[in-house]
C-alpha cells in the first residue's frame, strides 16, 4: 500500500467518525445517492480540504476508495494542472449523484485545458450524469471564465438544442441551468439567449418546453437584467476626470 492509499484510508475513517444519520437522510431528500456515503455536509468537508493541501496522488487514491465524501474531498484538493483527459473519462465513468458531478465540473474540471474538449464530447453521451457533466461544465464556465469570448457561448447552443428532447430530470435540469447561466453572463448574451430560448419554446418535447420557459422566467425577470447591467457597469475601466495638458 502506498502512503496516497494510507492517508486515504485513514481520511475515511475520519469521514465516517465526522458523518451522521441526520445528514444522510437530509441528502437523500435532496436526490443525493448515499450508498456509499458518510453523511457530511460541504462546508465541513472544504475546511477539511484546506487543511489537507492539494496533493494528486492522494486525491487519486480517495477517489478510488469509492466513498462519496472522499470523492468530495479528492475534488477540493487535486492539483489542476496534474488532471489529464484520461483522469476525467475515468472519474466521469463514477459519477453517480448530481452533486457529486457538479462539484467536480465546477471545482476541478473546468479549471483544466480540456474543459471544452469534454464538454462536447459529453454532451452527446448516453449516460446521464456525463451528460449532465457537460451542461454543469457550460453553465460553471459561463459564470467563471475569463477567457471565452461570446461568440464561443453562442456555438453551444447547438449542443443545448441538441439535448433539450432529454426527459431525464437531472439532464433537463442542467442543460436549463446552462442556458440560463449563458444568459445572466452579459447584456448580448441575454438578448441571445432569451430568442434562443423562445424558439426552443415551440419544440414538440415536453422537456425542450419546460427547459425554455424556466430560462424565459429567469431571464427576463428585472431584477435579473439589473443585475447584469450592473455588472457590466463594474467591468467598464473607469474614465480619468483629469484633462490632458496642452503640448
Amino acid at each position: 500500500m502506498t502512503r496516497s492509499e494510507e492517508e486515504a484510508r485513514e481520511i475515511v475513517e475520519e469521514l465516517r467518525n465526522q458523518g451522521s444519520e441526520r445528514n444522510l437522510a437530509g441528502m437523500a431528500r435532496f436526490g443525493i445517492n448515499t450508498d456509499r456515503a458518510v453523511g457530511m455536509s460541504i462546508p465541513p468537508l472544504r475546511a477539511m480540504g484546506k487543511l489537507l493541501g492539494r496533493n494528486h496522488d492522494r486525491a487519486l487514491a480517495l477517489w478510488d476508495t469509492g466513498w462519496h465524501e472522499a470523492r468530495l474531498l479528492a475534488v477540493f484538493t487535486d492539483e489542476v494542472k496534474k488532471v489529464t483527459p484520461a483522469q476525467m473519462e475515468s472519474w466521469s465513468a463514477d459519477f453517480n449523484s448530481w452533486d457529486i458531478t457538479d462539484q467536480c465540473c465546477s471545482n476541478l474540471f473546468i479549471r483544466t485545458p480540456f474543459a471544452m474538449e469534454k464538454v462536447h464530447a459529453w454532451a452527446g453521451r448516453e449516460e446521464e450524469f456525463v451528460r449532465r457533466a457537460a451542461f454543469a461544465m457550460i453553465a460553471s464556465l459561463a459564470v467563471h471564465s475569463r477567457s471565452m469570448a461570446d461568440d464561443d457561448f453562442r456555438a453551444l447552443f447547438p449542443l443545448i438544442a441538441a439535448s433539450a428532447d432529454d426527459e431525464r430530470n437531472f439532464v433537463k435540469k442542467a442543460v436549463n441551468w446552462s442556458l440560463r447561466q449563458i444568459g445572466k453572463r452579459n447584456l448580448a448574451l441575454h438578448r441571445d439567449a432569451v430568442a434562443f430560448a423562445e424558439e426552443l419554446a415551440e419544440g414538440a418535447s415536453r422537456a425542450s418546453r419546460w427547459i425554455a420557459s424556466d430560462a424565459l422566467r429567469e431571464l427576463q425577470k428585472a431584477e435579473t437584467i439589473d443585475r447584469i447591467r450592473a455588472k457590466e457597469t463594474r467591468r467598464k475601466p473607469a474614465v480619468s476626470s483629469r484633462r490632458t495638458p496642452p503640448r
